[in-house]
This record gives structure tokens, sequence and C-alpha cells, in this order.
């Protein structure tokens, strides 16, 4: 029985598939073609996220998205500093999250 996944996995997958007395198919990405990986891989981990239920759960899927962070910085040669001084900046500028503001609706002024 064949399973499909065609999705990027993590490094040590196909070990554990061939362990586990399964034939891996898989390639090697180019760089263009790892990067729009990745940021598919992203997309899937945050929708994963929103099916959490525990704090396990959602430390597993934190701990992926992390890892995809770092991924994509290095493949944009973007460092630790440049993206923490980006966060700060966009939270001194417009704020974070700890309010919990749920906006509904903006009107225009006449």
């Amino acid at each position: 029985m064949r399973n499909v996944y065609n999705k990027l996995v993590r490094d040590n997958i196909i070990d554990i598939i061939l362990k586990n007395n399964e034939i891996p198919g898989y390639k090697i990405l180019n760089d263009e073609d790892f990067i729009i990986a990745l940021k598919e891989k992203f997309i899937e981990e945050s929708k994963e996220i929103i099916e959490t239920k525990t704090k396990d759960e959602v430390i597993n899927e934190l701990s992926d998205i992390l890892e995809l962070v770092g991924s994509l910085s290095k493949q944009y040669n973007i460092s630790e500093e440049e993206l923490k001084n980006k966060k700060e900046g966009k939270k001194t500028k417009r704020g974070g999250f700890d309010k919990k503001i749920f906006l509904e609706y903006s009107d225009t002024k006449q």
C-alpha cells in the first residue's frame, strides 16, 4: 500500500521510514523549490495549531513553526537579531496581542 505525502518533511523522516521496512520515494529540492515548500509547510503547521486542545499539542505545533521560522530565515539570510529587532519595532509601533483585541469593523467618518 502506498501512502502519498507530497510535502516537505524533517531530515530524519527518511531514516524512520526505512527503519519501518518501508521504501520512501523522495527528492532533494533546489533552493527555489525549498523556499516554496517551506512556505507551504508553514501554512500546514499554522492550520494544525487551530486543532490543538492541550498545552502539549500547542507546544508541539509551535516547535514546528519555530523550526520553519529558522529554516526560512536561513534561506533569506535573516539573522536572529534582525528578526528580533523587527518584532520589537512592530510591537513598539503597532502593539502586541496582550489586550486580546478582536476588531469587528471600522466605519468611515463622513
